[in-house]
Order: structure tokens, then sequence, then C-alpha cells
């Protein structure tokens, strides 16, 4: 996997013509598997990149300890990063909004800044299949109609998505024979929340069902975003 997962990316990159040579793009890095994985393969591809890491101030020393892994991951890595501290509770409070949509739009409105400023064409996140999985059932679960069953897209607006025909599984393999470090968000273990349900208990037991079924709503997602 650790040399065939890169050419992977390259032929999904291609066949929905989200990146090109010779342009620089900002890459959204918090240390997590995912975006560890995206940096490696994208710059073994051979695209300009800088990162960009944010610090929401939410999670104390671990929050902290993620800034730290970031800057010591692009340094080995000779990718110039840039760091973003929020006062997310305090823009929370102040906009009415929640903990989450409070830190996305203050993720997103400093992405677009500051890709303006260093001169990127587009803003690289990493979600992957099972994120865009778990968005459809999550949407289904909600109400929705056909355009909330389409999933995450691999391109929206300045956000591109390199990983999406990437299942969670393979960018883990992928990293494990890579033998790179990444950190992990504890949150993320937390059965609590609605999308962590869904990854935690939803899908395993859909999995007892049919064990490729994230591939099935993948690609009913697919073919949804093409007539939807």
């Amino acid at each position: 996997m650790g040399a065939l997962l890169p050419n992977k990316v390259s032929d999904f990159i291609m066949r929905h013509q989200l990146l090109s040579h010779g342009c620089k793009y900002l890459l959204a890095l918090s240390g997590g598997a995912d975006s560890v994985a995206l940096l490696l393969v994208v710059k073994e591809l051979g695209y300009d990149i800088e990162a960009i890491h944010c610090n929401f101030h939410l999670r104390g020393e671990e929050a902290d300890r993620d800034e730290e892994f970031c800057k010591q991951f692009c340094r080995q890595q000779n990718v110039p990063l840039h760091l973003a501290h929020f006062d997310t509770r305090f823009y929370a409070d102040t906009h009415k909004v929640s903990i989450e949509m409070a830190a996305r739009q203050l993720r997103y409105s400093h992405f677009e800044r500051l890709m303006t400023d260093i001169g990127a064409q587009g803003i690289l996140v990493a979600h992957h299949q099972d994120d865009s999985v778990e968005t459809v059932l999550l949407n289904l679960i909600r109400g929705t109609g056909l355009h909330g069953l389409k999933g995450i897209l691999p391109i929206n607006g300045h956000v591109i998505r390199p990983l999406l025909g990437l299942t969670r599984q393979e960018v883990e393999a992928f990293l494990k024979e890579r033998k790179q470090a990444y950190v992990t968000d504890s949150s993320n273990l937390e059965a609590d929340v609605v999308r962590n349900k869904i990854r935690l208990e939803v899908l395993p037991l859909l999995r007892t069902i049919n064990p490729s079924v994230s591939d099935s709503i993948a690609l009913t997602a697919s073919r949804l975003s093409q007539v939807a």
C-alpha cells in the first residue's frame, strides 16, 4: 500500500481535475492521520503546498501537543507551516453558535484570507471515503433531499479533497507502512456526538450485514451526484 496509495490518489486527482502542477495550495494540517497522510502524498506527487494548523484552544494540553507535532512534522518535511490561534468559546458566545460551528467558521474564513495572502489556488482538506459515508448517513438520519445523499464532493469552491477515493483503513495502513507518527484527537473516540456514534456504532453494525457497506453507500452517493 505504501507505494500504491500515492498512485491511487494521483489517479483520483486526475480523474476529477483537482490539482495542477505549477500552482500553490494551502493544506489544512491537524496532525491527525488523515491530514498527515494527505501532506505526505501530495508532497510526494510533486505539488507545491504550504500547511496551516489551527489551535482552537478547546482541548488544553492536547491542543498544544498537536501544534508542536505539526511544527516538527513540517520541519522534517520541509513544508512551510502557518499557525492560527482562536478564542473559539468567545466567538461561539458572541455569535450565538455552537462550538463546532464556531470552529468551522473561524477555520474557513482564515483559510480564505491566508489563501489570498500566499497566492494559493485552493485549500486541501483530508476528508476520505468514510467521512463521506458518515455524512450520507448523518443527513439521512436527520432527513434530507437528494442533495444531502450525494455525500462530500471532491471539490467545492476553493475546498479540494484529494483523499476522497481512499478509506480510513487505507490511510492508516499507509502511515503504518511508512512508520509515520500522527496525533489522535481524543474527542474522536467519544460516542456522545452523533457523527461519532455513526462511526463507532452504526457503521460497525451495518458491516455485520454487509462488510462492503461503505463502498456500497459511496457508490450510491457518487451516482446521485451525477444526476442530482
